[in-house]
């Protein structure tokens, strides 16, 4: 069912979003991957393949709206359509609000919610054409709030807002929009360093093939919204 979709996915170097394009890969999707350093996309396009008729690398910063069209623009070159769009690019500054500075609150409010806003700018026109599939990456943190984190839950609360906003307004068109909102995930987000010791979290191809299943259900149905989380707490 997969066979000469394209599917482009921010923040895709390494993380939730590199997990994501392996397992479309892996299933036969061609993929682009964009990062905002070159050595780290082409780092990771050689982890993906070797063979460019497969995957593509960009370099784009999801806060730069030229760059998302840009990147639009590329894929649309290279392959010749796209079908789905995983908009994955965030960053978190976790500090009591009293001690978050306006760069704090900037680079995470253009990063996680303006760089969305940027991502589906740029690809809607292309999804029209492909009735394609437009999916967030959220959090849990989109519904629930914590200490030090009121600069990281506005950008996720707003995220998923604007994500279920945008689903009811592009159904119209047979575009498909969801968000997914994960709890703790082995990445290297907020200086973590993946090791044995979070066999417990969500794995990034977790989320992969959660992306999977949500483009294998049947068109009828749209799982707007999806948490999840580890199945069992660290203890």
């Amino acid at each position: 069912m997969f066979t000469g979709k394209v599917a482009y996915i921010t923040g895709g170097t390494k993380g939730i979003g590199f997990g994501i394009a392996k397992i479309l890969s892996e299933q036969g999707i061609r993929v682009a991957i964009s990062g905002r350093k070159k050595e780290d996309v082409d780092h990771a396009v050689s982890q993906l393949s070797s063979d460019p008729s497969k995957v593509l690398g960009i370099v784009s910063n999801v806060r730069n709206f030229q760059d998302e069209e840009k990147a639009v623009s590329e894929i649309k070159k290279h392959f010749g359509q796209l079908d789905y769009v995983i908009a994955n690019a965030g960053l978190g500054v976790f500090k009591p609000v009293d001690e978050l500075s306006v760069d704090d609150w900037n680079d995470m409010i253009e990063t996680n919610l303006s760089g969305l806003f940027y991502t589906l700018k740029a690809s809607v026109e292309e999804l029209k054409k492909s009735e394609g599939y437009f999916i967030s990456i959220s959090s849990l943190a989109g519904t629930n709030f914590f200490e030090k984190g009121s600069g990281y839950n506005a950008s996720k609360f707003g995220a998923v807002g604007f994500t279920q906003a945008a689903m009811v307004d592009l159904r119209k068109y047979n575009i498909k929009v969801s968000t997914i909102m994960p709890g703790s995930v082995s990445t290297h987000f907020n200086g973590n360093e993946p090791s044995e010791k979070d066999a417990w979290k969500i794995q990034p191809e977790d989320l992969g093939n959660l992306v999977l299943d949500i483009f294998k259900m049947n068109p009828r149905s749209l799982p707007s919204k999806i948490e999840i989380r580890p199945s069992k707490p660290n203890n």
